[in-house]
């Protein structure tokens, strides 16, 4: 069966609606598009929780600051659909901004929250802003039963949580583990703009990572140094920051601390930015 596409949202709620019709469960993948394999894991993982995969590929420009990528980021529809017909998914939505926008940067927009303000938040003031709003959108548009995201955003992936509890929207959200290169760099859309050097030096960060987890059992303090000392070596990583964080709050972590924790990194390799996290026990 050839995967359908959807370019308005009439034609995105009537496919669903089909679905609906013969009793299937829907899933739902949001992406911005350049797919790969961490993106294919996503609808192959959704396949198993669902009858029906709707991907949508949406460049939001809500989440990106004045000095941002947004003209710059990856756009390969002609591949981003022949892998979705290879992972068998069943609707590809795929609306413009006016679509998804009529009347441009919209009014109403979702408030990420305190947990935002931090890491990817300080750094990106708006960013979560404009994801949760699109987030938002895409779940009203499609009200799949499941959604699925990945944890390499893994601020992303908390707040979206925390937005379905808050607002009690009827969908379940599903996180799917970090998909890595051999070499263990995260898989990311912006990884094409590493040249061969600044791919090379990425690998600093789950560098960093691994030396979190080697020094976890010390406590935090000892794991933060162990991983700074790792990314000092690579003179091409400029750190945004580094931290442990608490999962079930997303607030930093003391060196008292005793349990589960997300080690994160962001860093600047070349010209392009980086981000990476590792699940670690502490103490």
């Amino acid at each position: 069966m050839s995967i359908v596409t959807a370019q308005t949202i009439a034609d995105a709620r009537a496919a669903v609606a089909g679905f609906r019709r013969e009793g299937k469960r829907v899933a739902l993948v949001p992406t911005m598009g350049a797919l790969h394999e961490g993106h294919r894991t996503l609808v192959r993982h959704a396949r198993t929780l669902a009858d029906a995969v709707v991907v949508s590929i949406f460049v939001n420009p809500l989440q990106f600051g004045p000095t941002e990528d947004l003209d710059r980021y990856p756009r390969t529809p002609d591949a981003d659909l022949a892998a979705l017909e290879a992972e068998r998914a069943h609707l590809l939505f795929a609306p413009s901004v006016h679509v998804m926008y009529p009347d441009g940067p919209v009014g109403t927009r979702v408030v990420a929250g305190p947990a935002a303000s931090r890491f990817e938040g300080a750094s990106r003031p708006g960013h979560f802003d404009g994801v949760l709003t699109v987030v938002a959108k895409l779940l009203n548009i499609v009200q799949p039963d499941v959604a699925l995201f990945g944890r390499k955003d893994a601020q992303q992936a908390f707040l979206v949580r925390r937005m379905v509890a808050d607002l009690n929207l009827p969908v379940t959200i599903e996180v799917v583990d970090t998909v890595r290169e051999q070499d263990g760099l995260a898989l990311s859309s912006r990884n094409r703009y590493l040249s061969p050097e600044d791919r090379a030096a990425a690998l600093a960060l789950p560098a960093a990572l691994a030396a979190v987890a080697s020094a976890a059992d010390r406590g935090v303090d000892a794991a933060l140094v162990a991983a700074r000392s790792a990314l000092a070596d690579e003179p091409r990583v400029r750190l945004d920051y580094l931290a442990l964080v608490d999962p079930a709050t997303f607030a930093p972590v003391d060196d008292g601390y005793r349990g589960a924790a997300l080690a994160l990194v962001a860093a600047t390799v070349g010209a392009t930015r980086l981000i990476d996290n590792e699940v670690i026990h502490l103490g």
